[in-house]
């Protein structure tokens, strides 16, 4: 099943909605909003600079941590008692989903991170190991493939122009 297309501009609305009503009582704290509104300030950076995979990977990345944020937010900082007003019950219920949907916009943030060229792999190299090669190389390496890196400094001879049997042409 395809998922449609979604905007990034539609991403950042519904979750900045949902956290300006996350926010509207008092029952979270400021951190609450100072990460939510700053992931999506990045999320802004990645909307105007279309071609850059820091943007887009730093917002994925926000998102991703605002999930955990979110999480430890709304279980630490949940009321215990009863008796709640309308008002801290809506409040905690935009913020829980605006929690359910992270996982969602997380999806189609790395969908439009894979459009615009980004890819992350994430190589174990067993051979490094061995010796003292270990604290050279290392372990894993995360980031592109480079396996099928072609230098460009060493060009070939440049193509002869004409080729040796034609003359040239007379200008214009």
């Amino acid at each position: 099943m395809e998922l449609p297309a979604v905007s990034l501009k539609a991403i950042i609305l519904v979750h900045w909605l949902l956290t300006v009503w996350g926010c509207m009582n008092h029952i979270l704290p400021a951190s609450y909003a100072w990460g939510n509104f700053s992931v999506l300030a990045v999320g802004i950076w990645a909307i105007v600079q279309r071609d850059s995979l820091d943007a887009i990977a730093m917002f994925l990345a926000g998102l991703l941590l605002t999930v955990l944020t979110d999480i430890i937010h709304i279980s630490v900082f949940y009321p215990t008692h009863d008796h709640l007003s309308d008002t801290t019950r809506f409040s905690v219920g935009m913020a829980i989903f605006s929690l359910l949907l992270k996982p969602l916009a997380c999806y189609l943030v790395y969908r439009m991170y894979r459009e615009r060229g980004g890819e992350y792999t994430f190589n174990i190299d067993l051979e490094s190991l061995s010796g003292s090669h270990f604290a050279h190389n290392g372990v894993t390496s995360a980031g592109q493939d480079r396996s099928t890196y072609e230098p460009i400094d060493q060009s070939e001879a440049p193509p002869q122009w004409p080729p040796p049997g034609k003359a040239a042409q007379p200008p214009y």
